[in-house]
């Protein structure tokens, strides 16, 4: 089979190196932005006078044509033909005939491709900010739902202090937001047109860059044809916001895991997102919770894959960067399954607040409240640590909790207690008593709630106004 570019060539390709180096096994992904793309540069060849009115329409109609096929699944996809864009260009030579070839001119497939990855990408990046807002107001829903209910807050995942549960989902709330606030940062780079920049070098031929621009919607154009071919940042930038997205997914997966254990019992995950045993018939296993968390390996590698693929290239094209886009999608697709199923899978989480007020009830994590209360009464922080440390320590060895003890025995520890200070263990003041912003007091938690909202209604309009922007 005669290659589009075997010209210089006097015998054909290994089949073995066909194998090898093919990439349309898994750039054909790539074929809406590529046949967009193409659209848009043979209108600009026709727009410059590089090409006769006749010839652009007919490639048009003729890339019309392929994108119908593509759609119908009907585009035989060949590794002799390499990649997506030699695909395409030859179903177009096969159906108008050498006037097909026409659409090669003023363009190297060293741009066409950046160019079919940052239309590619550009879209992911709109769709991942939408998936972050439906999980985030997943989570403020729960939140708001569970603004009287208390939880164990851990260190060392050891018990600490009391917070609210809604406290602790807010947390979250705020991971995805810088999320999603890095993938809107992301995007005035991955907004950038490469198309032009040829090869390497730029083209003799008199084409008008910044009018494809506008045609595809670029905000901006590559200063640089060397830059714009060899340029992957914007990959890599995506991967590693895809990497923290997943490691927040995956710290929050390690939580349910924990929390719907019989240990904890703090949740019951749906039904709808667990699976059983093939052996033991009790089992109610968190799946998805604990693929999750393992699939934020995958994310992780292909963003040290690429890394290590870019970190010794140099300008400007090689082929190398060919191992650019599996990993690329392959994180697209984890990402997207890991976000669809997040938002539901808290919806429908069932929040066990009996048992969650019950933990709280049984440990000593209101213990840095009475070094407060004796900080309160004229003793140095350091003493009162001390006097709360031996107390904690005869409790335990009494087999009781800091609400069990009498005055009397208090006392025995410290001359400063009063009767008061049963009130300042309870868990609602414990809580409450945290009153500053960004602590777990009930009031400031549901004023947090109120600014996430409004921050939540400014990404919605960000998304809303981008999509209007697109059609």
């Amino acid at each position: 089979m005669s290659k589009l570019w075997g010209g210089r060539f006097t015998k054909q390709t290994d089949q073995l190196v066909e194998e090898y180096t093919a990439s349309i096994t898994f750039d054909k992904e790539l074929a809406e932005e590529d046949i967009e793309g193409s659209l848009a540069h043979v209108t600009m060849l026709g727009k410059c006078g590089i090409l006769p009115a006749e010839d652009v329409e007919k490639i048009k109609d003729g890339l019309l044509q392929v994108q119908a096929m593509i759609r119908r699944g009907e585009l035989e996809y060949t590794i002799q033909n390499e990649d997506i864009h030699m695909n395409i260009e030859k179903t177009l030579i096969d159906l108008i005939g050498p006037v097909g070839g026409k659409l090669h001119t003023g363009r190297s497939r060293n741009d066409q491709v950046a160019t079919d990855m940052h239309l590619y990408l550009r879209k992911r990046v709109v769709e991942f900010v939408g998936l972050l807002i439906k999980l985030q107001e997943a989570l403020l829903e729960k939140a708001k739902a569970n603004l009287d209910t208390i939880i164990p807050g851990y260190t060392h995942l050891q018990r600490a202090q009391p917070i609210l549960f809604a406290h602790h989902l807010m947390a979250y709330v705020s991971m995805f937001q810088r999320d999603l606030e890095r993938l809107q940062d992301s995007y005035k780079r991955v907004d950038m047109l490469p198309l032009g920049a040829g090869a390497l070098a730029g083209t003799t031929f008199p084409i008008d860059r910044h009018f494809v621009a506008e045609q595809l919607g670029f905000g901006r154009v590559y200063e640089n044809s060397l830059d714009a071919v060899s340029d992957r940042d914007f990959i890599l930038e995506f991967l590693s916001n895809a990497s923290m997205i997943m490691m927040h997914l995956s710290r929050f997966s390690e939580e349910m895991v924990l929390w719907s254990s019989t240990e904890f019992a703090f949740i019951e995950l749906d039904d709808a997102f667990c699976t059983g045993s093939s052996i033991m018939p009790q089992k109610k296993n968190p799946d998805v919770a604990e693929l999750v968390r393992g699939k934020t390996g995958r994310v992780y590698g292909n963003l040290f894959g690429l890394m290590t693929v870019l970190k010794s290239l140099p300008l400007a094209y090689n082929k190398d960067m060919q191992e650019d886009k599996e990993g690329m999608f392959d994180t697209v697709r984890t990402l997207q399954g890991a976000l669809q199923l997040f938002a539901p899978m808290v919806s429908t989480m069932k929040v066990n607040t009996e048992r969650m007020r019950q933990a709280v009830n049984q440990d000593f994590s209101n213990a840095t409240d009475i070094a407060d209360y004796l900080v309160n009464k004229g003793l140095p922080f350091r003493q009162a640590h001390e006097v709360i440390g031996k107390t904690v320590l005869y409790c335990i060895q009494n087999k009781k909790y800091l609400l069990d003890m009498s005055i009397e025995e208090f006392k025995t520890f410290s001359e400063l207690f009063e009767s008061d200070i049963y009130a300042v263990l309870q868990p609602e003041q414990v809580v409450n008593a945290r009153n500053v912003f960004g602590g777990t007091a009930s009031n400031q938690v549901s004023e947090a709630i109120g600014r996430a909202e409004q921050v939540l209604a400014e990404s919605q309009s960000w998304l809303h106004d981008f999509l209007e922007k697109s059609k």
